[in-house]
């Protein structure tokens, strides 16, 4: 690059001036250039000064020493070319477009005159004035370079030395000012329009003095470019960490949603900085610095350090979600990054991640497990509540559509499909992996939950255990109908579960129905069930209690089980009945069939009514009271032939008991059976699922015949 020169025609003064009268007119000039309405009136007296100055050095040279330097002397008219455009351009606020047009505000008319000294450049650098000195220290620099070139410094490397230090101080000292500048453009409350365009023309004429980019020749740093757009680059890296370390952090003891307040305040304080860069900042570089992509990858990259700090703390399940939530869906959103009022100027496209793949698969982990606990601290509280609240408490269930009803599928539900949401809307696979330990968790809570519900009632002997069986056994039909309607779950592993818990159920139901039974049974056939000392509906009574629940236990189950209660009770009818007793005479034969056919008549009218769809049961205790209290002996083998026909599993030892009951020897029951039971072979296929005396052994009785 070419430096034109203008030389002035001034005449040179013949009196030298006094040192003290040039330095207050340096002093003089160098504070009015700061007042813009002086302007050209300073520019004419700085240069009629200068020029006076240097003529006076050169009229008391030596012609000797004046050949000696020459080229010394050409250089620095040459660079002091540099420095006439300074004040012109002190306090001007327009921005260049490029560097051409910087360069060209270079190529202005030379200045002559005396340097300034290391500390009057320092004081200039302090109070930003740092066009005048990087002129004034590129003057210092050109001159060392013009004397290191002509072996001035040949027996004195010291002083080259020396020189060469200041000049590099005096650089740094600029470079920390500009680094000083950027780092507090965004903490001020308004931008200095000013001083930014000033930093511009000063980085572009440091660009423009200094254009080799390669290293400078030598050992020192004399000439070598100073890369300030590199050092304002790193200036604003070091805002944005600034900013992003002074955003408010409260501790966990402070405050519990410590995290949730510093990402509110994080997003609100940055959201404030990126439209203060966009609406003042960027209007004062030329295009070509790209100021709001800078900032935003420094916010970026700021942003991303200080979160990878945060995610290397303990978090619990809470803080864990907002810092995934945040990072994968508020950071990029409208809501931050992607507000309408930072677009077009702020693009998050070309962004890097965030967080690293590994920083972010350790938090999701990390999360996993959190949710692992979190479900089994919810199942578990679901149980505390269950025990607590309704089973101490012996509160019965609300009945709903006719169904006992538990909240039980709804908690559980609830449970799943809340962390399946907000763990979906950070990532499908942490939503896939959410469904999944929550069904394992699921899988380990219903079995734990039955053995608590059998052990706390096998202890308390509730009444409310049946209603409750109920209410469960509705429920957990409707949670496998949840899971696989809502969440297309495959409930195959679950129903088996199920089942297996409601066999559990239905036997410590049949298990309870036996103990509360068993004494009202006992007393058949006794004297005081003879005599009709116990009522004839004390038996029905006490099923009653239980099989009535049965009709608000969802389909088909309750009627499975109503089936189960009122075959039981029927088939330990008759093993009471037909248990080896002495000879009853006519009299009580007749007291205990009048007994036993109303007993039957009050036992299926209460399961008839209570919805019993077993009406194949009702003849059994029929048969048994008419074969019992049959007055002629011809028509027994009438009644015994109807038995056998309608319980085709009935044996021969049952209707030999059942006729020793009426009082026949054994000849005569032998003949009777053997002229009534001889059809019974022949309808092996009416059995089917309707068998009764299959299930009830008479060992006992035949051991007596």
């Amino acid at each position: 690059m070419s430096i034109k020169m203008k030389l002035s025609p001034t005449t040179v003064a013949s009196e030298p001036a006094s040192p003290t009268k040039s330095e207050g007119k340096e002093m003089e000039v160098a504070s009015e250039l700061d007042s813009p309405t002086l302007h050209g009136e300073n520019i004419g007296l700085l240069e009629r000064g200068l020029k006076t100055m240097l003529s006076i050095r050169k009229s008391k040279r030596s012609l000797k020493k004046e050949k000696e330097q020459e080229g010394t002397g050409t250089l620095r008219k040459k660079r002091l070319s540099f420095l006439s455009s300074k004040s012109n351009e002190e306090n001007k606020t327009t921005v260049p477009n490029d560097l051409e047009e910087v360069v060209d505000t270079i190529e202005t008319e030379p200045i002559e005159g005396k340097p300034l000294s290391v500390m009057e450049i320092n004081e200039l650098i302090q109070k930003q004035k740092l066009l005048e000195a990087f002129a004034s220290i590129k003057y210092m620099e050109d001159e060392t370079i013009a004397e290191r070139d002509a072996d001035k410094y040949k027996d004195n490397p010291q002083e080259f030395v020396r020189k060469t230090k200041d000049v590099d101080l005096l650089y740094n000292s600029i470079k920390d000012m500009i680094q000083s500048i950027v780092v507090g453009t965004l903490e001020h409350p308004t931008v200095e329009e000013a001083t930014l365009s000033s930093l511009v023309t000063l980085i572009a004429r440091e660009e423009a003095a200094h254009p080799n980019a390669g290293s400078a020749p030598g050992s020192d740093l004399l000439g070598s470019p100073r890369r300030w757009r590199e050092e304002w680059r790193e200036a604003i890296n070091e805002s944005a960490r600034k900013r992003v370390l002074r955003v408010p952090l409260a501790s966990k003891e402070e405050e519990s949603s410590w995290l949730d307040i510093h990402l509110c305040f994080l997003q609100k304080h940055l959201s404030e900085d990126l439209l203060k860069i966009k609406l003042s900042v960027k209007k004062c570089y030329p295009e070509e610095y790209q100021v709001c992509d800078i900032y935003v990858e420094a916010f970026h990259k700021a942003i991303a350090s200080h979160l990878q700090d945060l995610s290397q703390r303990v978090l619990e399940f809470n803080e864990l979600y907002s810092l995934l939530d945040w990072v994968a869906n508020t950071y990029r959103s409208e809501l931050f990054l992607g507000h309408p009022d930072l677009k077009p100027e702020v693009k998050t496209e070309n962004l890097s991640l965030l967080l690293t793949p590994a920083d972010w698969d350790r938090l999701k982990n990390d999360y996993i497990t959190s949710v692992k606990g979190k479900i089994k601290s919810y199942f578990g509280n679901i149980l505390t509540l269950e025990v607590t609240e309704k089973w101490e408490k012996e509160v019965h269930p609300e009945v709903e559509d006719n169904l006992y009803h538990s909240s039980l599928s709804f908690d559980i539900q609830t449970i799943i499909g809340e962390h399946m949401k907000i763990s979906g809307a950070i990532s499908k696979s942490l939503k896939a992996k959410t469904l999944e330990l929550c069904l394992a968790e699921l899988h380990e809570f219903i079995p734990r939950f039955g053995e608590e519900f059998m052990e706390w009632n096998a202890a308390h002997d509730s009444p409310v255990f049946v209603p409750y069986f109920a209410a469960y056994t509705n429920s957990f039909h409707h949670l496998v109908s949840g899971l696989e309607t809502v969440f297309k779950v495959n409930t195959e592993e679950l129903q088996k579960i199920l089942a297996s818990l409601t066999k559990n159920f239905r036997n410590m139901f049949l298990n309870k129905l036996r103990t509360k039974t068993q004494p009202l049974l006992k007393k058949i056939l006794t004297k005081d069930w003879i005599l009709a000392t116990e009522k004839p509906d004390s038996l029905a009574a006490a099923v009653s209690q239980f099989s009535k629940h049965l009709q608000h236990t969802r389909q088909p189950l309750g009627q499975e089980l109503l089936r189960h209660v009122h075959k039981y009770v029927v088939r330990e009818y008759i093993v009471q009945v037909i248990k080896p007793r002495r000879k009853m005479n006519r009299e009580t034969r007749q007291q205990v069939s009048e007994r036993m056919s109303q007993e039957a008549k009050i036992l299926n009218k209460v399961f008839i009514d209570q919805g019993s769809d077993s009406d194949w049961l009702l003849p059994a205790l029929h048969h048994i009271a008419n074969i019992t209290g049959e007055k002629k002996k011809d028509r027994i083998k009438e009644h015994v032939k109807e038995l056998s026909q309608d319980y085709p599993d009935i044996r021969k030892e049952h209707i030999l008991a059942i006729l020793m009951l009426r009082g026949l020897g054994y000849t005569r029951r032998a003949a009777i059976f053997r002229q009534s039971f001889h059809r019974a072979p022949e309808c092996p296929d009416s059995r089917g699922e309707n068998t009764l005396f299959d299930e009830i052994d008479v060992s006992a009785v035949i051991s007596c015949f």
